[in-house]
């Protein structure tokens, strides 16, 4: 027990064998957006039952229609079932109290931890405490981000601030709020640019009109990364790869479909477009390759993009086919320059074999990237070092660790 960290005590670890991970959602959004709104209906959702919300501070949240009992270490109990507790310091040390409230006992069950964040936040500190922390990582699943925007308001406050443009570009949910507000022929303009915008910083996440009634529970945490149901991982659905490769396919982004398909080719073309060609930093494409992957040189292609460019990483998700065992594919899942441990799937979820890479970039050109994910991934490019090179002569890399915006 010496690896385990030492809030969690012996006796309180499961002695049944490990217990399935626990999904985990976190909520964002820029101020005024409406998180409160969205929480006190989704709360009231029978099936968000023996759910955990931690919010950063209770008093900023109106949630006492639903409040039935105060609780010790800051934990409410709602009417809904669920539990509301407010970060105080640590957030380690609050997810480690709903493990050990679950393992002695105390809880009968914990279905789902949804975390909201305060308006002006990045989500990635958040996603990384869970990513990092050898504990943590093994018992809770990130299930999705969901990210709120205003209606009204939300194309003035992306065009103004960095953190709302973060919190849209790394969301697997977009959340639209307030819609039912735009009246007049100006306001339904405003809201169509904003609509267009949203899918140009982050083309793969699903948008939802919470006026409409989209915002329910199942569509905002059923990310495909992790069914709590079946155990197996949606892979197509969690990527939505074709967002990307098919930037002027949009309809199935505001219904939450998914439409799989396979390509012939190496990778991903180059479009003559830009699906960001309104913003100067942050970018959204995918890059794909029929040819398996020696786990060494994806070990490689990782640890040289995060250290030397982590922060430029908003969020990288992808599905690798390694050459060691390419029946076997593996899901990697980074935010920055952190990385889930990578997960090993026993099959294919799907027909299309391929290695498929998602990646949100903010000031780091997909050219960059993708001269690189070729490099290591076999391709004999003109005037590119190879991944040995790369690695080991840093005249070699300057190319790719000082790339040049294009």
């Amino acid at each position: 027990m010496t690896d385990l960290p030492k809030s969690v005590e012996a006796s309180e670890v499961p002695k049944r064998g490990p217990k399935p991970p626990i999904p985990l959602s976190v909520i964002t959004g820029f101020l005024g957006s409406g998180k409160t709104t969205l929480l006190n209906r989704i709360l009231q959702d029978p099936s968000m039952a023996d759910t955990a919300v931690i919010i950063n501070e209770f008093g900023e949240i109106g949630l006492d229609h639903l409040l039935v009992d105060q609780a010790s270490d800051g934990i409410l109990e709602l009417s809904s079932g669920c539990l509301c507790c407010t970060i105080r310091g640590d957030l380690v040390t609050t997810l480690e109290d709903l493990l050990r409230r679950v393992d002695n006992g105390r809880m009968d069950r914990l279905a789902r931890v949804v975390i909201e964040t305060t308006g002006l936040a990045d989500p990635a500190p958040i996603l990384h405490t869970i990513m990092l922390h050898p504990y943590l990582v093994m018992r809770y699943r990130l299930e999705s981000v969901v990210t709120l925007v205003d209606g009204i308001n939300g194309l003035e406050t992306i065009e103004t601030h960095e953190e709302a443009r973060r919190q849209v570009a790394v969301a697997d949910r977009l959340v639209l709020t307030k819609t039912d507000l735009a009246q007049t022929p100006a306001q339904s303009e405003s809201l169509a640019a904003l609509k267009a915008r949203l899918v140009e910083l982050n083309p793969g996440a699903h948008m939802l009109d919470a006026q409409a009634g989209e915002a329910i529970p199942e569509r905002l945490f059923d990310a495909g990364l992790y069914d709590p149901k079946t155990k197996i991982p949606d892979v197509a659905k969690w990527l939505n790869a074709e967002a990307y490769e098919e930037p002027h396919s949009h309809g199935h982004h505001q219904h939450g479909h998914s439409h799989g398909h396979s390509h012939g080719h190496d990778h991903a073309h180059d479009h003559a477009h830009d699906v960001n060609r309104h913003d100067d930093k942050i970018r959204a494409f995918t890059l794909a390759t029929d040819r398996p992957i020696p786990a060494s040189a994806l070990e490689m292609f990782i640890d040289l993009l995060r250290s030397a460019h982590g922060p430029k990483l908003l969020r990288v998700k992808g599905i690798v086919q390694i050459a060691e065992d390419p029946d076997r594919p593996v899901v990697i899942h980074g935010v920055q320059h952190v990385f889930h441990p990578p997960a090993t799937l026993e099959a294919w979820p799907d027909e299309d074999h391929r290695t498929r890479m998602v990646f949100i970039t903010n000031d780091l050109p997909e050219g960059f990237v993708r001269r690189m994910f070729e490099a290591f991934s076999g391709a004999l490019l003109p005037d590119t070092p190879d991944p040995q090179a790369m690695t080991e002569n840093p005249l070699a890399v300057s190319g790719f660790t000082s790339p040049i915006r294009n």
